[in-house]
């Protein structure tokens, strides 16, 4: 169904590309060529702070320039224009059709007879564009960088860090492994994959039939199965108990040493298709927590929309001539992103730690945003 609907899109804009009139390409290239610059111009300053509050931990860390470039770098660059990209885009098109206007050129575009939904379509069609860069990057792309960054924090900067997932031990974790069992690991090792004692036990009519409890249990790489060693297993019949001592052995279980890495980022490294399976797994289990899963695989889809709709009010708003010029029209711009902020930040906190649907939560700024657009339009002098 996706491939289909992004074929659908791609004939589309094929479509559109041979019927574009020099107005189009004009606001599109000036659309375009101005968020790239200014989503350049935030990289670099960014990347400059970044090394100058990192510079102790890159020298202590003895990893070359190419080593840090490869292993932090190449997460972090992507991770910080992704989450800016909406505001970015939207300053961009109020920025330069804010000059346009100072120059009276949507006076004329619109004089010539050119109506006012026809001077907002190649805003639709850019907004389009780079919503779909947004949407695959954060399917697959930023999860990526994610980890990387993530792993070289965790590594090199802060081992102590709450991002870390492959140093440090967590305890008490339990487990539901299917519909009647049960179980649980005192303490694990997220470097070693070792941990222990673990237990589980499996009930049926809410009576307990088995419980297998091990010293250790350890994450096999050859055979991808968990390796119990010093194992007590008792089954526990209607007038007697059987139990059986084994030293070790391999068992399947249907989690692996991603899912025991308590990490409240780990959402965040995890590409779509795994946070769906991490959800699905996490329901099954009964976790706490589900919410904010939930709430990150909706948003994943709805920033996208995000920068269709921040890109047409930026249009509206800097399609009209005001004393102040782009001065006024930015600070309007930040207003209103401000206020998008707000109702996001609410919304998520609402389904995390509330009872607000997290479908409902990640779609509710769009949504308001989507009301906000028809009053504008409403407004606009055309």
């Amino acid at each position: 169904m996706e491939s289909a609907n992004a074929a659908h899109l791609k004939a589309a804009f094929i479509i559109y590309c041979r019927y574009m009139k020099k107005l189009d390409w004009y606001i599109l290239k000036k659309f375009l060529s101005t968020f790239f610059f200014a989503i350049f111009l935030f990289a670099v300053i960014a990347i400059v702070i970044d090394v100058s509050e990192k510079t102790d931990d890159f020298v202590r860390s003895g990893l070359g320039f190419k080593d840090i470039v490869t292993s932090y770098y190449f997460g972090f660059i992507p991770h910080i224009i992704a989450l800016l990209l909406p505001l970015f885009v939207f300053l961009a098109v109020i920025f330069f059709t804010s000059k346009m206007a100072g120059h009276s050129e949507i006076i004329a575009i619109l004089a010539s007879g050119t109506s006012y939904n026809r001077w907002l379509r190649p805003y639709f069609v850019g907004g389009v564009m780079l919503a779909m860069v947004l949407w695959f990057a954060n399917q697959y792309v930023v999860p990526k960088a994610n980890k990387i960054r993530g792993s070289f924090e965790a590594t090199y900067i802060d081992k102590n860090s709450s991002y870390n997932a492959l140093v440090g031990t967590n305890s008490n974790i339990y487990l539901r492994i299917d519909s009647f069992t049960y179980a649980g690991i005192y303490s694990y090792d997220t470097a070693t994959k070792r941990g222990g004692p673990f237990f589980a036990y499996t009930l049926k009519n809410n009576k307990l039939v088995r419980n297998i409890r091990a010293d250790q249990i350890t994450w096999d790489t050859a055979s991808k199965k968990w390796k119990l060693e010093f194992i007590i297993d008792r089954t526990v019949m209607p007038l007697q108990e059987k139990v059986a001592y084994t030293t070790q052995s391999l068992m399947a279980f249907n989690f692996g040493p991603l899912d025991l890495s308590r990490d409240k980022y780990t959402k965040d490294k995890l590409t779509t298709s795994e946070l769906n399976r991490f959800i699905e797994l996490e329901k099954l289990r009964g976790s706490e927590g589900l919410n904010a899963l939930k709430v990150e695989r909706y948003r994943r889809d709805a920033t996208c929309v995000t920068v269709l709709l921040l890109t047409i009010i930026g249009a509206i708003v800097g399609g009209r001539k005001v004393r102040g010029g782009s001065g006024m029209h930015l600070a309007v711009g930040f207003i209103i992103a401000a206020l998008f902020i707000i109702t996001d930040r609410f919304s998520t906190i609402f389904a995390t730690k509330g009872n607000l649907p997290p479908l409902m939560a990640a779609w509710i700024p769009n949504f308001i945003f989507l009301f906000v657009i028809f009053y504008l339009y409403k407004k606009a002098p055309k």
